[in-house]
């Protein structure tokens, strides 16, 4: 992939970021749109994905990213490669979902990842993350029950309220007993997991499946 300068941070509040992706016809970006659904949270150069369509061909891949340069490179090298199962798109997931997940058929949205989010560090920042309660819910409103969510940082005050915001909401159940996963249980990496793990630094990852809302 040819290299792309971006700014490393975008502010999703920011005015040219409010307005919400237009509605998605499933039907002409893959070419077997009912198949199961993997959507990718700030999939960024989108080669997590790019290695995922190339090995879980009866999956389909959806990659969201609000850095548009990186939207359209990605999509050149997936044309490049062929891959007729992957599609990312630029949008601001925290306005957009309803608008791009809408039209799905019922159960097709089956695993959900949102990896190594911008932290925004300063607390008068803090909306400015990727995970808010609202994306939360939103997510629940479209995941398949049995789906899985996998979230992962290296920042972990990051992880852990991403964790806890997913465990504040009943319609997700955290998999596992221990306080973190110790393995990915993704079959592909991203690249800032690789370049951590180099580095000696830990990796903060959790699970959760959707269950049905308890009456």
């Amino acid at each position: 992939m040819a290299a792309v300068r971006v700014r490393q941070h975008v502010n999703p509040l920011g005015k040219k970021y409010q307005t919400p992706a237009s509605p998605q016809d499933l039907e002409k970006i893959y070419v077997k749109p009912n198949q199961p659904l993997h959507l990718d949270i700030g999939c960024a150069k989108g080669l997590f994905l790019l290695n995922m369509a190339k090995i879980e061909p009866n999956l389909n891949f959806l990659g969201l990213e609000i850095r548009e340069p990186l939207v359209v490179e990605a999509n050149k090298l997936r044309s490049k490669l062929g891959l007729t199962n992957l599609h990312y798109l630029f949008c601001n997931v925290n306005n957009s979902l309803h608008s791009l997940l809408s039209s799905l058929p019922p159960g097709s949205l089956q695993r959900i990842t949102i990896q190594f989010p911008d932290p925004w560090f300063k607390t008068r920042h803090a909306k400015r993350r990727v995970v808010q309660p609202e994306l939360v819910a939103d997510l629940a409103n479209y995941l398949a029950v049995g789906g899985l969510v996998f979230l992962q940082s290296d920042m972990e005050f990051v992880a852990v309220e991403m964790r806890d915001r997913f465990a504040e909401n009943p319609a997700f159940e955290k998999i596992g007993t221990g306080e973190w996963l110790a393995e990915n249980p993704m079959p592909v990496p991203t690249e800032r997991e690789v370049s951590t793990q180099k580095k000696g630094e830990p990796v903060y990852r959790v699970l959760f499946e959707r269950v049905k809302s308890k009456e």
